[in-house]
């Protein structure tokens, strides 16, 4: 039970992640959950101490909701400390919430336009995946109410960083470009895959700091999180953008492959009878 108090949740003092549901299967949650160990440490979150647990817990929810391919969200909010702290119902330093929802279909390519000043690259917790999640959200709104998908959000630099919820990329040639780290962007898992883990051949992926006039003129621009795989971008503003499709597909495909070899290695065995 949650008090009306929780300084956790008045103050959007938490992290979170959001998994992909397959086959039962929370993909990639060793991911996840290194990343929300980095945010929760940065921010001092007491996180639970035993991750295979809360992988079991998760299971469990997965089961009873009947959520075998769905959107799952794992939050940890912090129960103590600051100038709102009210009383601790659960007696728990930190509370785990955890809840599953249909997974969104995003269509065949999204529509983008930019938000200036949107992070702040030298703050300490950019990057951060963590509870307060206003601004994003306002800006996405506003992006959705002028016919746009999503936003492409620059830093104090005029650099691109990523979306409000997903990292992006440009291709050029056989090079891949996504912002680094230093740019502002969140370290999503998918991103991660795809510069640690995605082979393909004669495709290069490589960190490189992106402008607004490279993103208009590459080749493909694509943008990707854990909902969306790798989803193309056809639009910035009022330009077209994206002439080839041939990398982004070639991407997708071994990234499914990639998921798909996951679930194979973690599928839970059947429960006996």
């Amino acid at each position: 039970m949650f008090s009306a108090g929780q300084v956790g949740l008045l103050c959007g003092w938490g992290v979170f992640s959001t998994l992909r549901v397959i086959d039962g299967v929370p993909f990639a949650f060793e991911r996840h959950w290194a990343r929300l160990t980095r945010d929760a440490a940065a921010l001092h979150i007491p996180l639970p101490p035993d991750p295979e647990g809360v992988r079991r817990e998760l299971l469990e929810l997965i089961e009873a909701n009947g959520a075998q391919r769905s959107t799952l969200r794992l939050v940890v909010v912090r129960n103590g400390g600051g100038l709102w702290e009210g009383p601790n119902s659960s007696g728990q330093p930190s509370d785990l919430i955890a809840l599953t929802a249909n997974s969104k279909q995003w269509g065949d390519g999204v529509k983008l336009s930019y938000v200036t000043h949107a992070r702040h690259a030298a703050n300490e917790f950019a990057g951060a995946k963590i509870l307060s999640w206003a601004q994003n959200l306002t800006w996405l709104e506003s992006a959705q109410a002028r016919g746009f998908d999503e936003v492409i959000l620059l830093n104090e630099r005029g650099e691109v960083a990523e979306c409000t919820s997903a990292n992006i990329f440009v291709a050029n040639g056989n090079q891949v470009a996504t912002p680094p780290l230093g740019a502002g962007c969140l370290p999503g898992v998918t991103r991660e895959i795809l510069l640690e883990a995605i082979r393909v051949p004669g495709i290069q992926i490589v960190e490189k700091t992106i402008f607004p006039a490279d993103v208009e003129s590459a080749d493909a621009v694509f943008i990707t999180s854990t909902t969306r795989n790798l989803l193309p971008v056809i639009r910035v503003e009022n330009k077209p953008v994206g002439r080839s499709q041939t990398i982004w597909q070639a991407l997708e495909n071994a990234f499914e492959e990639f998921a798909n070899h996951y679930v194979a290695e973690h599928k839970p065995a059947p429960a006996a009878r």
